[in-house]
């Protein structure tokens, strides 16, 4: 009788074990998000804790293009924001996705300076001496890197800025060597320009130098049967989120309602 009540004992934990876990998952989600939206992700994460005080959203950073490889190695994300909406249709065509990619911001590059009034300068002034080192994103995986430098060709100063540039490997590192001094000027995101601590001066650069900023999310394989990534997915798309995303200088794309 002993051994069988401590037999039934077993069974129930074997059985209680998955259902625990499983719990504990759909309560718990990690996000991947590029690096433009630091700020106004980390409110969108505490703005939705609000109403759910039992769930985890973790959210790691970084450069769209590094996010993307690292899921496609099997990274334990369940949602992707990026600042290209290219990455998200990579990760579809690669059959790494649980859906279809879904815009929700267009983002703004911006040239930004602690030291200097940026109001009235234009791309094509980088050239001059003045300016110093110039920091950009590492274009070879930074969404905001790759149109700094289309920006910069555009104006004709690629080759004049070359030996100045300072690149970060994500558009907030870049943000972080202007706010330091590090780099004279720094062509950030206006999500960071908005959010910076140190004080400065920042003028956009023109949509017309470079491809557009479209964003989009989309979930991932693990993310797809996840309750709590669909709901926040759904979260990031209500009214109350994109007034968070417009508050730190984001275009919203038009939802059809």
């Amino acid at each position: 009788m002993k051994r069988f009540l401590i037999s039934c004992l077993w069974i129930g934990l074997a059985l209680l074990h998955p259902w625990s876990n499983a719990s504990a998952e759909e309560q718990h989600i990690t996000v991947a998000a590029a690096a433009d939206l630091h700020n106004a992700m980390d409110k969108l994460v505490a703005s939705y804790r609000e109403s759910h005080p039992g769930s985890t959203v973790e959210v790691v950073y970084g450069a769209s293009g590094m996010l993307l490889n690292q899921i496609e190695q099997g990274a334990p994300f369940e949602l992707f924001f990026s600042a290209d909406s290219s990455y998200p249709q990579q990760l579809v065509a690669h059959g790494k996705a649980g859906g279809a990619p879904v815009p929700y911001a267009m983002g703004h590059l911006v040239m930004w300076s602690a030291s200097i009034d940026m109001s009235q300068v234009k791309v094509a002034d980088l050239s001059q001496p003045r300016f110093g080192r110039i920091a950009i994103a590492n274009p070879q995986h930074a969404p905001y890197g790759k149109r700094a430098e289309q920006a910069l060709r555009a104006a004709g100063v690629w080759d004049a800025v070359q030996s100045r540039l300072v690149y970060g490997e994500n558009i907030a590192q870049t943000a972080q060597f202007a706010q330091s001094g590090n780099a004279t000027v720094g062509l950030i995101a206006e999500s960071l320009a908005k959010a910076s601590p140190v004080k400065g001066s920042y003028v956009l650069v023109p949509s017309s130098m470079h491809e557009p900023l479209q964003q989009s999310f989309v979930l991932t394989q693990r993310g797809a049967g996840n309750a709590l990534a669909k709901d926040f997915a759904q979260y990031v798309q209500s009214p109350p989120a994109r007034a968070i995303l417009a508050g730190y200088g984001f275009s919203l794309p038009d939802t059809g309602h």
